[in-house]
């Protein structure tokens, strides 16, 4: 099969390495006749925008999770494909349950300026209730992880579909209401622009902490600092931004209640990732089903 390469072209070196060892079989290449390509492996930042070419391509293989970037394009009518691998799942995993049990143990209350606080005892982590705003492939690596320590874990979903485990509700206020800590892995789509609005913000527990690892459009970012302010939320752990790089004069930089990383929650890798780009190429060729088919009226 031959299978085009479209990504940024620092990708190339980093990317095709693993894609042919993991797909052997497969003649990759970063240009030619668009009517001679099988599949397309495609990231944000590559050289194709007009999709109407590929004709015979029977896959475009994102190796992002988000595709917001891609999904709206008009000339995009060949199945698409988002990424989830396995190193993306356990880095995000990895992310939320930190910045939990930093939340979860009080961290920042112990400066090291010689006062003994030890009147402050964190309960366990049964008594403190996480609420995942997603339950996709991240949002249940991340409920697998916490559960394991001891966190009881609520996700929500609008298809509400059942997780091992967890409770899964498709009411965004029953979801909101008894979440402590509260995780948004939601993708970007006009249904979860904006969700966590001054409202939706205001039916969180008092001193609850909101990690976004998701996507930035999800919160209201004058809600949120205004619910800081208020003293209704205790910290904000931001990962992404409607922005990015986040300006420097950005009032999230300066916010004693917000805490920035620079999208660094979860990448996904090229060794864990083109094992499952190879097996979608195959699946795409032979007419077997395809992982993580994005679903257009969805976005996702």
């Amino acid at each position: 099969m031959r299978v085009r390469f479209s990504a940024r072209p620092q990708a190339w070196d980093e990317w095709a390495p693993a894609l042919r060892a993991a797909c052997p079989e497969m003649v990759l290449e970063r240009g030619g006749d668009p009517a001679a390509f099988d599949a397309i492996i495609y990231a944000p930042g590559g050289d194709i925008e007009d999709f109407a070419p590929y004709r015979n391509t029977r896959l475009v293989q994102s190796l992002w999770a988000g595709v917001e970037r891609i999904v709206t394009n008009q000339t995009l009518t060949q199945p698409l494909a988002r990424m989830v691998d396995p190193g993306l799942a356990a880095g995000m995993a990895e992310y939320c349950t930190g910045w939990t049990m930093r939340a979860h143990l009080g961290m920042d209350r112990y400066a090291q300026d010689g006062i003994w606080r030890n009147g402050q005892i964190p309960p366990l982590a049964a008594e403190r209730p996480v609420t995942i705003l997603g339950m996709g492939e991240l949002g249940r690596a991340t409920a697998r992880h916490l559960r394991a320590i001891g966190f009881p874990v609520t996700g929500f979903s609008r298809s509400g579909h059942p997780v091992e485990g967890v409770a899964v509700t498709s009411d965004l206020p029953t979801a909101l209401a008894q979440a402590q800590i509260l995780i948004a892995l939601l993708p970007d789509t006009p249904d979860t622009r904006n969700l966590m609005d001054a409202a939706s913000l205001g039916l969180l527990p008092k001193g609850a902490w909101l990690i976004n690892p998701g996507r930035g459009t999800l919160i209201d970012d004058h809600a949120l600092l205004d619910a800081l302010d208020a003293g209704h939320l205790a910290h904000a752990v931001l990962d992404v931004f409607r922005t990015e790089p986040l300006p420097p004069d950005h009032p999230f930089w300066h916010h004693a209640g917000v805490t920035v990383t620079p999208h660094i929650a979860a990448e996904t890798r090229p060794e864990t990732a083109a094992p499952v780009v190879a097996a979608n190429l195959r699946a795409a060729m032979s007419g077997g089903p395809i992982s993580c088919l994005v679903d257009r009226s969805r976005g996702y």
